[in-house]
Protein backbone atom coordinates (compact mmCIF):
# COMPACT_ATOMS: atom_id res chain seq x y z
CA UNK A 1 0.00 0.00 0.00
CA UNK A 2 3.20 2.40 0.79
CA UNK A 3 3.89 1.88 -3.11
CA UNK A 4 0.86 2.83 -4.39
CA UNK A 5 0.52 5.98 -1.87
CA UNK A 6 4.17 6.83 -3.17
CA UNK A 7 2.53 6.50 -6.95
CA UNK A 8 0.11 8.93 -6.55
CA UNK A 9 2.22 11.52 -4.70
CA UNK A 10 4.90 11.45 -7.40
CA UNK A 11 2.14 11.86 -10.02
CA UNK A 12 0.36 14.48 -8.16
CA UNK A 13 3.96 16.54 -8.39
CA UNK A 14 4.16 15.95 -11.58
CA UNK A 15 1.30 17.20 -12.38
CA UNK A 16 -0.57 14.60 -13.59
CA UNK A 17 -4.34 14.10 -13.39
CA UNK A 18 -5.10 10.71 -13.26
CA UNK A 19 -3.62 7.05 -12.66
CA UNK A 20 -5.22 3.82 -13.68
CA UNK A 21 -4.70 1.39 -12.12
CA UNK A 22 -5.94 -2.80 -13.41
CA UNK A 23 -6.79 -5.81 -11.30
CA UNK A 24 -4.07 -8.42 -12.26
CA UNK A 25 -1.32 -9.80 -10.47
CA UNK A 26 2.46 -8.85 -10.63
CA UNK A 27 3.92 -9.10 -12.37
CA UNK A 28 1.46 -7.27 -15.39
CA UNK A 29 1.28 -9.14 -18.28
CA UNK A 30 -0.58 -7.48 -21.91
CA UNK A 31 -4.07 -8.14 -22.11
CA UNK A 32 -3.54 -9.49 -25.41
CA UNK A 33 -0.89 -12.14 -24.80
CA UNK A 34 -2.68 -15.27 -23.30
CA UNK A 35 -5.31 -12.99 -21.52
CA UNK A 36 -7.51 -15.68 -20.23
CA UNK A 37 -4.54 -17.77 -18.47
CA UNK A 38 -3.41 -14.52 -16.35
CA UNK A 39 -5.17 -14.74 -12.33
CA UNK A 40 -7.00 -11.37 -11.11
CA UNK A 41 -5.83 -9.74 -8.13
CA UNK A 42 -7.77 -10.56 -5.02
CA UNK A 43 -10.48 -7.74 -5.38
CA UNK A 44 -10.57 -6.63 -1.23
CA UNK A 45 -6.72 -6.35 -1.75
CA UNK A 46 -7.60 -4.14 -5.04
CA UNK A 47 -10.09 -2.69 -3.29
CA UNK A 48 -7.45 -1.17 -0.64
CA UNK A 49 -4.84 -0.31 -2.72
CA UNK A 50 -7.97 2.12 -4.76
CA UNK A 51 -8.63 3.23 -0.92
CA UNK A 52 -4.66 3.55 0.07
CA UNK A 53 -4.58 5.99 -3.19
CA UNK A 54 -7.60 8.43 -2.33
CA UNK A 55 -5.84 8.43 1.26
CA UNK A 56 -2.97 9.16 -0.70
CA UNK A 57 -3.94 12.32 -2.52
CA UNK A 58 -2.74 15.98 -2.01
CA UNK A 59 -5.51 17.21 -4.66
CA UNK A 60 -8.92 16.37 -4.30
CA UNK A 61 -9.19 16.77 -7.94
CA UNK A 62 -6.79 13.78 -8.78
CA UNK A 63 -8.57 10.52 -9.99
CA UNK A 64 -8.10 7.20 -9.77
CA UNK A 65 -9.51 4.86 -12.44
CA UNK A 66 -9.96 0.79 -11.49
CA UNK A 67 -9.24 -0.94 -14.73
CA UNK A 68 -11.62 -4.71 -14.97
CA UNK A 69 -10.00 -7.32 -16.36
CA UNK A 70 -13.08 -9.52 -15.63
CA UNK A 71 -13.67 -10.09 -19.62
CA UNK A 72 -9.77 -10.65 -20.08
CA UNK A 73 -9.34 -13.16 -18.00
CA UNK A 74 -12.75 -14.82 -19.41
CA UNK A 75 -14.75 -14.33 -16.22
CA UNK A 76 -17.70 -12.73 -17.71
CA UNK A 77 -20.14 -10.03 -17.42
CA UNK A 78 -21.52 -10.87 -13.65
CA UNK A 79 -17.69 -11.05 -11.95
CA UNK A 80 -17.14 -7.90 -14.42
CA UNK A 81 -19.60 -6.11 -12.53
CA UNK A 82 -19.15 -7.28 -9.73
CA UNK A 83 -15.84 -6.24 -9.31
CA UNK A 84 -16.62 -2.75 -10.67
CA UNK A 85 -19.02 -2.12 -7.96
CA UNK A 86 -16.73 -2.68 -5.64
CA UNK A 87 -14.12 -0.71 -6.74
CA UNK A 88 -16.28 2.10 -6.94
CA UNK A 89 -17.76 1.84 -3.20
CA UNK A 90 -14.20 1.72 -2.82
CA UNK A 91 -13.42 5.11 -4.11
CA UNK A 92 -12.44 4.58 -7.71
CA UNK A 93 -13.37 8.05 -9.36
CA UNK A 94 -14.13 5.68 -13.09
CA UNK A 95 -13.93 2.35 -14.73
CA UNK A 96 -12.33 0.91 -17.38
CA UNK A 97 -13.66 -1.63 -18.57
CA UNK A 98 -11.41 -3.82 -21.03
CA UNK A 99 -12.06 -6.36 -24.06
CA UNK A 100 -9.97 -8.51 -26.25
CA UNK A 101 -13.28 -9.43 -28.93
CA UNK A 102 -12.95 -7.44 -32.42
CA UNK A 103 -16.53 -6.64 -31.98
CA UNK A 104 -17.91 -4.04 -28.74
CA UNK A 105 -20.58 -6.61 -27.29
CA UNK A 106 -18.69 -6.64 -23.79
CA UNK A 107 -18.36 -3.60 -23.58
CA UNK A 108 -21.48 -2.50 -24.52
CA UNK A 109 -22.78 -4.72 -22.37
CA UNK A 110 -21.49 -3.94 -19.25
CA UNK A 111 -22.67 -0.34 -19.91
CA UNK A 112 -25.93 -0.96 -20.49
CA UNK A 113 -25.55 -2.55 -16.70
CA UNK A 114 -23.90 -0.36 -15.20
CA UNK A 115 -25.96 2.50 -16.12
CA UNK A 116 -24.22 5.91 -14.53
CA UNK A 117 -22.84 5.22 -11.28
CA UNK A 118 -19.69 6.59 -12.58
CA UNK A 119 -17.53 7.27 -15.69
CA UNK A 120 -16.56 4.24 -17.66
CA UNK A 121 -13.75 4.01 -19.70
CA UNK A 122 -12.70 2.20 -23.06
CA UNK A 123 -9.49 1.15 -25.01
CA UNK A 124 -11.22 -0.44 -28.44
CA UNK A 125 -7.97 -1.34 -30.20
CA UNK A 126 -9.50 -4.35 -30.49
CA UNK A 127 -12.72 -3.63 -31.50
CA UNK A 128 -11.53 -0.59 -33.81
CA UNK A 129 -14.23 -0.79 -36.78
CA UNK A 130 -16.99 0.21 -34.13
CA UNK A 131 -18.42 3.63 -35.01
CA UNK A 132 -17.71 6.04 -32.46
CA UNK A 133 -20.86 7.80 -32.54
CA UNK A 134 -22.58 4.40 -30.97
CA UNK A 135 -20.05 5.09 -28.01
CA UNK A 136 -21.92 8.11 -27.69
CA UNK A 137 -24.85 6.87 -27.96
CA UNK A 138 -24.10 3.94 -24.61
CA UNK A 139 -22.96 7.13 -22.88
CA UNK A 140 -18.76 6.07 -22.21
CA UNK A 141 -17.02 9.25 -21.00
CA UNK A 142 -13.92 8.58 -22.65
CA UNK A 143 -12.23 6.53 -25.25
CA UNK A 144 -8.28 5.86 -25.24
CA UNK A 145 -6.62 5.11 -28.37
CA UNK A 146 -3.53 3.63 -26.84
CA UNK A 147 -1.21 2.42 -29.06
CA UNK A 148 -1.81 4.09 -32.69
CA UNK A 149 0.43 6.75 -32.95
CA UNK A 150 3.21 4.56 -31.46
CA UNK A 151 2.93 1.86 -34.02
CA UNK A 152 2.40 4.55 -36.39
CA UNK A 153 5.72 5.68 -35.41
CA UNK A 154 7.30 2.51 -35.59
CA UNK A 155 6.31 1.77 -38.93
CA UNK A 156 8.06 5.37 -40.32
CA UNK A 157 11.56 4.13 -37.93
CA UNK A 158 11.32 0.81 -39.84
CA UNK A 159 11.24 3.02 -43.32
CA UNK A 160 13.83 5.84 -42.42
CA UNK A 161 15.97 2.47 -40.99
CA UNK A 162 15.80 0.48 -44.25
CA UNK A 163 16.93 3.76 -46.63
CA UNK A 164 19.64 4.38 -43.89
CA UNK A 165 20.48 1.17 -44.66
CA UNK A 166 20.66 1.11 -48.82
CA UNK A 167 21.88 4.56 -48.98
CA UNK A 168 24.49 4.79 -46.26
CA UNK A 169 24.16 8.45 -45.42
CA UNK A 170 21.78 11.16 -44.50
CA UNK A 171 20.37 12.82 -47.66
CA UNK A 172 17.45 10.84 -48.30
CA UNK A 173 15.60 10.56 -45.04
CA UNK A 174 16.50 14.37 -44.14
CA UNK A 175 13.62 16.59 -45.97
CA UNK A 176 11.18 13.04 -44.11
CA UNK A 177 11.88 13.70 -40.98
CA UNK A 178 10.90 16.24 -38.40
CA UNK A 179 13.87 18.91 -37.74
CA UNK A 180 15.91 18.37 -34.23
CA UNK A 181 13.77 21.84 -33.16
CA UNK A 182 10.52 19.88 -33.32
CA UNK A 183 11.95 17.58 -30.77
CA UNK A 184 13.13 20.70 -28.76
CA UNK A 185 9.75 22.35 -29.02
CA UNK A 186 7.51 18.81 -27.95
CA UNK A 187 10.25 19.13 -24.49
CA UNK A 188 9.43 22.50 -23.94
CA UNK A 189 12.85 22.98 -23.81
CA UNK A 190 13.57 26.34 -24.86
CA UNK A 191 17.45 27.05 -23.51
CA UNK A 192 17.89 24.28 -25.72
CA UNK A 193 16.57 25.92 -28.49
CA UNK A 194 18.42 29.13 -27.48
CA UNK A 195 21.60 26.82 -27.52
CA UNK A 196 20.94 25.85 -31.32
CA UNK A 197 20.24 29.71 -32.31
CA UNK A 198 23.29 30.33 -30.76
CA UNK A 199 26.16 27.55 -31.57
CA UNK A 200 24.96 26.93 -35.21
CA UNK A 201 26.72 27.89 -38.01
CA UNK A 202 25.94 31.53 -38.98
CA UNK A 203 24.79 33.82 -41.59
CA UNK A 204 22.22 31.79 -42.57
CA UNK A 205 19.75 33.96 -41.98
CA UNK A 206 21.67 36.97 -44.30
CA UNK A 207 21.29 34.93 -47.33
CA UNK A 208 18.73 35.57 -49.60
CA UNK A 209 17.57 33.61 -52.87
CA UNK A 210 16.39 34.20 -56.37
CA UNK A 211 14.05 32.28 -58.02
CA UNK A 212 13.32 32.89 -61.96
CA UNK A 213 10.22 31.24 -62.83
CA UNK A 214 9.04 33.57 -65.87
CA UNK A 215 8.36 31.18 -68.15
CA UNK A 216 5.49 29.12 -69.50
CA UNK A 217 6.67 25.89 -69.37
CA UNK A 218 4.75 24.88 -73.48
CA UNK A 219 6.18 21.49 -73.20
CA UNK A 220 3.69 20.47 -70.34
CA UNK A 221 0.75 21.70 -72.62
CA UNK A 222 -2.72 21.96 -71.16
CA UNK A 223 -1.04 22.09 -67.57
CA UNK A 224 0.04 25.51 -68.11
CA UNK A 225 -2.28 26.91 -70.00
CA UNK A 226 -3.68 28.84 -67.36
CA UNK A 227 -0.62 28.85 -65.02
CA UNK A 228 3.12 28.83 -65.46
CA UNK A 229 5.18 25.89 -64.83
CA UNK A 230 6.28 27.09 -60.75
CA UNK A 231 2.50 27.01 -60.12
CA UNK A 232 1.67 23.41 -61.49
CA UNK A 233 1.06 21.14 -58.78
CA UNK A 234 3.41 18.51 -57.50
CA UNK A 235 2.04 15.71 -54.86
CA UNK A 236 -1.11 18.62 -54.57
CA UNK A 237 1.54 21.27 -53.80
CA UNK A 238 2.46 24.35 -56.72
CA UNK A 239 5.95 23.34 -57.13
CA UNK A 240 7.00 26.93 -56.11
CA UNK A 241 5.81 26.33 -52.64
CA UNK A 242 8.04 23.36 -52.48
CA UNK A 243 10.77 25.55 -53.83
CA UNK A 244 10.25 28.48 -50.77
CA UNK A 245 9.86 25.55 -48.34
CA UNK A 246 12.80 23.88 -48.85
CA UNK A 247 14.31 27.48 -48.66
CA UNK A 248 12.56 28.35 -45.79
CA UNK A 249 13.33 25.24 -44.15
CA UNK A 250 17.46 26.31 -43.90
CA UNK A 251 16.62 29.89 -42.49
CA UNK A 252 16.35 32.11 -45.81
CA UNK A 253 13.26 34.08 -45.95
CA UNK A 254 14.28 36.51 -48.15
CA UNK A 255 12.92 35.10 -51.81
CA UNK A 256 12.58 36.76 -54.98
CA UNK A 257 10.62 35.01 -57.43
CA UNK A 258 10.84 36.00 -61.09
CA UNK A 259 7.11 36.07 -62.83
CA UNK A 260 6.56 36.40 -66.37
CA UNK A 261 4.15 34.32 -68.10
CA UNK A 262 0.49 34.42 -66.16
CA UNK A 263 2.26 36.72 -63.54
CA UNK A 264 -1.24 37.07 -61.24
CA UNK A 265 -1.25 33.44 -60.61
CA UNK A 266 1.84 33.74 -59.35
CA UNK A 267 0.95 35.09 -55.59
CA UNK A 268 1.93 33.09 -52.72
CA UNK A 269 2.74 35.16 -49.56
CA UNK A 270 6.25 35.48 -48.50
CA UNK A 271 8.61 35.75 -51.65
CA UNK A 272 9.31 39.18 -53.28
CA UNK A 273 7.67 39.36 -56.63
CA UNK A 274 9.84 41.24 -59.82
CA UNK A 275 8.02 41.12 -63.38
CA UNK A 276 9.29 39.94 -66.82
CA UNK A 277 6.91 40.25 -68.49
CA UNK A 278 9.24 40.53 -71.51
CA UNK A 279 9.33 36.69 -70.63
CA UNK A 280 8.28 35.55 -74.16
CA UNK A 281 10.94 37.88 -76.08
CA UNK A 282 13.83 37.07 -73.87
CA UNK A 283 15.71 34.39 -71.08
CA UNK A 284 17.38 34.02 -68.02
CA UNK A 285 19.68 36.58 -67.92
CA UNK A 286 17.31 39.09 -68.20
CA UNK A 287 15.10 38.19 -65.12
CA UNK A 288 18.38 37.62 -63.42
CA UNK A 289 18.96 41.65 -63.90
CA UNK A 290 15.24 42.58 -62.93
CA UNK A 291 15.98 40.21 -59.45
CA UNK A 292 19.21 42.17 -59.06
CA UNK A 293 17.90 45.67 -59.25
CA UNK A 294 17.27 47.35 -56.15
CA UNK A 295 19.34 44.58 -54.32
CA UNK A 296 22.06 45.58 -51.80
CA UNK A 297 25.75 44.12 -52.88
CA UNK A 298 26.42 42.84 -48.70
CA UNK A 299 24.80 39.39 -48.49
CA UNK A 300 24.68 36.47 -50.30
CA UNK A 301 22.70 34.81 -52.71
CA UNK A 302 21.43 31.56 -54.28
CA UNK A 303 20.40 31.74 -58.17
CA UNK A 304 18.12 28.56 -59.11
CA UNK A 305 14.71 27.92 -61.22
CA UNK A 306 11.37 28.02 -60.63
CA UNK A 307 10.72 24.21 -62.56
CA UNK A 308 13.71 22.60 -60.27
CA UNK A 309 12.32 20.66 -57.25
CA UNK A 310 15.17 19.99 -54.70
CA UNK A 311 16.01 18.66 -51.10
CA UNK A 312 16.69 21.72 -48.47
CA UNK A 313 20.32 19.67 -48.30
CA UNK A 314 20.78 21.90 -51.41
CA UNK A 315 20.89 25.26 -50.17
CA UNK A 316 22.49 24.05 -47.01
CA UNK A 317 25.49 22.72 -48.50
CA UNK A 318 25.57 25.88 -50.72
CA UNK A 319 25.17 28.31 -48.11
CA UNK A 320 28.14 26.76 -45.77
CA UNK A 321 30.87 26.99 -48.66
CA UNK A 322 32.43 30.36 -48.07
CA UNK A 323 33.96 31.07 -51.86
CA UNK A 324 32.71 33.04 -54.13
CA UNK A 325 30.78 31.48 -56.84
CA UNK A 326 29.71 28.02 -56.23
CA UNK A 327 27.56 25.69 -58.26
CA UNK A 328 26.03 21.68 -57.49
CA UNK A 329 26.99 19.02 -60.08
CA UNK A 330 25.15 15.83 -59.89
CA UNK A 331 27.57 13.13 -60.74
CA UNK A 332 25.01 10.97 -62.07
CA UNK A 333 24.51 12.96 -65.32
CA UNK A 334 24.01 9.35 -67.18
CA UNK A 335 20.87 8.66 -65.53
CA UNK A 336 19.59 11.76 -65.71
CA UNK A 337 15.83 12.68 -67.08
CA UNK A 338 17.47 15.69 -69.02
CA UNK A 339 19.81 12.87 -70.51
CA UNK A 340 18.26 12.69 -73.70
CA UNK A 341 17.17 15.91 -73.82
CA UNK A 342 19.06 19.36 -73.51
CA UNK A 343 21.38 19.55 -70.12
CA UNK A 344 24.02 21.43 -69.17
CA UNK A 345 26.87 19.24 -68.68
CA UNK A 346 29.96 20.44 -66.18
CA UNK A 347 33.81 19.95 -67.26
CA UNK A 348 35.36 20.16 -63.64
CA UNK A 349 38.87 19.80 -62.91
CA UNK A 350 38.21 16.77 -61.96
CA UNK A 351 35.53 14.23 -61.08
CA UNK A 352 34.05 13.28 -58.02
CA UNK A 353 36.20 10.75 -55.33
CA UNK A 354 36.94 10.07 -52.33
CA UNK A 355 39.67 13.01 -52.87
CA UNK A 356 36.94 15.06 -53.99
CA UNK A 357 35.27 15.44 -50.68
CA UNK A 358 38.58 16.90 -49.41
CA UNK A 359 40.15 18.29 -52.61
CA UNK A 360 38.19 21.81 -53.70
CA UNK A 361 37.20 21.62 -57.14
CA UNK A 362 36.64 24.24 -59.38
CA UNK A 363 34.36 24.67 -63.08
CA UNK A 364 36.38 24.67 -66.08
CA UNK A 365 32.98 25.23 -68.16
CA UNK A 366 29.50 24.21 -68.83
CA UNK A 367 28.08 23.47 -72.30
CA UNK A 368 25.39 21.22 -73.69
CA UNK A 369 27.24 19.27 -75.75
CA UNK A 370 31.00 17.76 -74.52
CA UNK A 371 32.37 14.75 -75.14
CA UNK A 372 31.55 11.67 -72.84
CA UNK A 373 35.56 12.18 -71.10
CA UNK A 374 35.25 15.42 -70.55
CA UNK A 375 31.67 14.87 -68.50
CA UNK A 376 32.31 15.38 -64.94
CA UNK A 377 28.21 15.65 -64.17
CA UNK A 378 24.91 17.57 -65.22
CA UNK A 379 25.30 21.68 -63.37
CA UNK A 380 21.46 21.44 -61.36
CA UNK A 381 20.49 25.17 -61.91
CA UNK A 382 22.27 26.77 -58.92
CA UNK A 383 24.72 29.31 -58.25
CA UNK A 384 25.49 30.72 -55.25
CA UNK A 385 27.19 34.55 -55.09
CA UNK A 386 28.29 35.84 -52.19
CA UNK A 387 28.03 39.70 -51.17
CA UNK A 388 31.51 40.47 -52.60
CA UNK A 389 30.88 39.10 -55.90
CA UNK A 390 28.03 40.79 -57.05
CA UNK A 391 29.15 44.04 -58.44
CA UNK A 392 31.30 41.81 -60.58
CA UNK A 393 28.54 39.20 -61.58
CA UNK A 394 26.54 42.79 -62.60
CA UNK A 395 29.08 44.02 -64.26
CA UNK A 396 29.63 41.00 -66.50
CA UNK A 397 25.77 40.40 -66.86
CA UNK A 398 25.51 43.39 -68.04
CA UNK A 399 28.30 43.35 -70.18
CA UNK A 400 26.60 39.92 -71.78
CA UNK A 401 23.06 42.12 -72.23
CA UNK A 402 24.28 44.88 -73.67
CA UNK A 403 24.40 42.97 -76.97
CA UNK A 404 20.89 42.67 -78.66
CA UNK A 405 21.99 39.51 -80.29
CA UNK A 406 21.88 38.08 -76.03
CA UNK A 407 18.22 39.11 -74.64
CA UNK A 408 17.77 35.15 -74.97
CA UNK A 409 20.58 34.16 -72.96
CA UNK A 410 21.02 31.70 -70.11
CA UNK A 411 22.88 31.19 -66.98
CA UNK A 412 26.16 29.07 -68.62
CA UNK A 413 26.67 31.80 -70.56
CA UNK A 414 27.04 33.86 -67.50
CA UNK A 415 29.03 31.42 -65.74
CA UNK A 416 31.04 30.44 -68.47
CA UNK A 417 31.82 34.34 -68.98
CA UNK A 418 32.61 34.70 -65.53
CA UNK A 419 35.05 31.72 -65.94
CA UNK A 420 36.59 33.63 -69.18
CA UNK A 421 37.13 36.37 -66.93
CA UNK A 422 39.37 34.23 -64.35
CA UNK A 423 36.68 33.79 -61.57
CA UNK A 424 37.03 30.58 -59.77
CA UNK A 425 33.90 28.66 -59.38
CA UNK A 426 33.79 25.62 -56.72
CA UNK A 427 32.08 22.73 -57.56
CA UNK A 428 30.01 21.10 -54.64
CA UNK A 429 28.86 17.29 -56.37
CA UNK A 430 26.14 15.29 -55.00
CA UNK A 431 23.55 12.79 -56.69
CA UNK A 432 20.56 13.01 -56.44
CA UNK A 433 18.43 15.13 -54.58
CA UNK A 434 16.77 17.45 -57.27
CA UNK A 435 14.82 17.44 -60.34
CA UNK A 436 14.31 19.64 -62.87
CA UNK A 437 10.35 19.35 -64.12
CA UNK A 438 10.60 19.51 -68.07
CA UNK A 439 7.92 17.42 -69.27
CA UNK A 440 4.61 15.75 -68.11
CA UNK A 441 6.64 12.54 -66.90
CA UNK A 442 8.57 14.34 -64.71
CA UNK A 443 5.10 15.92 -63.44
CA UNK A 444 4.31 12.15 -62.34
CA UNK A 445 7.84 10.99 -60.76
CA UNK A 446 7.90 14.17 -58.60
CA UNK A 447 4.92 13.21 -56.78
CA UNK A 448 7.02 11.19 -54.98
CA UNK A 449 10.01 13.36 -54.23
Amino acid sequence: MKCQQSLVRKLEQRGIAAVCIEDKRFPKTNSFIGGKTQPLADMDEFCGKIKAGKDARYDDDFAIVARVEAFIAGWGLPEALRRAEAYHLAGADAILIHSTLSVPDEVLAFKKAWGERCPVLIVPTKYYATPTELFREYGFSMLIWANQILRSGMDAMQRTARQLYRDGNLLSVEDRISPVSEIFRLQGADALQDAERRYLPKGKEDTRAIVLAASRGSALGELTRDRPKAMVEIGGKPLLVRIVGAYNAVGIRDITVVRGYRKETVDLPGPRYVDNDEYADTGELVSLQRALDGLDYTRDVIVSYGDVLFNKYIPETLMENPERLVVTVDENWRESANRNRQADYAECTGPNSRRAFTKRIYLKRIADALPETGIHGEWMGFLKITGDALETVRSVLNGILSLPENKKAKMPLLINRLLARGEQVRVLYTSGHWLDIDSLDDVVQAGGF
